[in-house]
């Protein structure tokens, strides 16, 4: 059996991902749509190698019988068109911030908490986690399993490609004016991203944290347990793909790190490389185009009774967004519709 299918925010980083994946692991659709802001109605988006797809604007857009909505059109647009898609009996997979933390809605990463799926005709919305928790929830499931995880401590390292097309090209523009010893404003950031880090993505919230940090710690608490303490440090750095996060982790119970290596090289999506030997980690160019979460630095903290140090890099818009919100949706085919 063939769904319905529509990619809503198809001509954005994450759409056009979206498209791609649903291609490469031929999600069973009869039909597929491209839909997104009048502004780009009209444009063509490709689908797999050979099909274009010309895009349908979002505001008079009927999701009637259409049975999936992958949504990454902003969180202003899925505030007001996800509940009308999801009114219309299509199951929207939302991948925007604006709904991840009602009681009602599952926030999934299905390697993960599949079993949250099962509530997701409450509201016929199912929320795609932030970019930075995804990857980190999945290195921190299998450690969980094995010893009760008290406190987190993670510092980010986030490319630009997760603030959108603009800042990607704000990165490529700045990189080259250093060149001719020229300047460029910041428009999409605070400061210059190139050859820079930026503490500071999103907005401030009044206790001194952004926004993006905040995400980290709820996420990861209605995800995996509410009872793991989560402190985030969320940074930009002038990379264009993929998302590298620092993390140390302090448990309940005694574990090891040949004990947390073996687990974690037996979960899925995840990618253990790790011999400091061989010099072997891995880094975000290595991973941009990759599906997994990679696992490196792995090591005893000795600073606590029970704690270790990783060092976990994936590809932001494919796990950290597309690529999970497809797996949500092959997840509902397999195990509801």
């Amino acid at each position: 059996m063939g769904y319905r299918v529509a990619v809503v925010g198809a001509t954005g980083n994450v759409g056009r991902e979206m498209l791609g994946i649903l291609s490469e692991r031929e999600f069973p659709s009869d039909e597929l749509v491209a839909v997104a802001s009048s502004r780009s109605a009209g444009k063509e988006v490709s689908y797999g190698d050979f099909d274009v797809l010309k895009v349908r604007a979002l505001d008079d857009f009927d999701f009637t019988g259409f049975d999936i909505a992958l949504f990454s059109p902003g969180s202003k647009a899925s505030a007001e068109h996800a509940p009308r898609a999801a009114e219309a009996g299509c199951i929207v997979i939302d991948n925007t911030s604006y709904f991840r933390m009602d009681v009602d809605v599952p926030l999934v990463v299905p390697e993960v908490n599949r079993d949250a799926l099962a509530n997701f005709s409450n509201r016929n919305i199912i929320a795609n986690p932030n970019c930075s928790t995804i990857q980190m929830v999945m290195a921190l499931k299998p450690l969980h399993d094995l010893a009760p995880i008290r406190r987190v401590v993670v510092s980010t390292y986030q490319s630009v490609s997760g603030a959108g097309r603009r800042a990607m090209d704000e990165l490529f523009d700045q990189t080259r004016k250093v060149f001719f010893n020229e300047r460029l404003n910041p428009i999409n950031f605070t400061r210059e991203i190139a050859f820079n880090v930026i503490p500071h993505i999103d907005v401030f919230q009044p206790d001194g944290s952004t926004k993006e940090e905040l995400k980290m710690v709820r996420e990861t608490q209605k995800i995996l347990d509410p009872a793991i303490q989560v402190s985030a440090t969320c940074t930009r750095v002038p990379v264009f793909v993929g998302h590298a996060e620092s993390i140390n982790i302090e448990f309940d119970a005694p574990i090891g790190a040949d004990e947390a290596r073996a687990a974690l090289e037996n979960a899925e999506g995840v990618v253990v490389v790790d011999d400091p030997e061989k010099e072997e980690y891995v880094t975000p160019i290595e991973v941009a185009g990759e599906s997994g979460v990679y696992v490196s630095r792995i090591r005893q903290d000795h600073t606590v009774e029970y704690g270790l140090n990783l060092w976990v890099v994936s590809d932001n818009l494919r796990k950290g967004a597309a690529l999970n919100s497809v797996q949500i949706a092959e997840a509902l085919v397999e195990d509801y519709l």
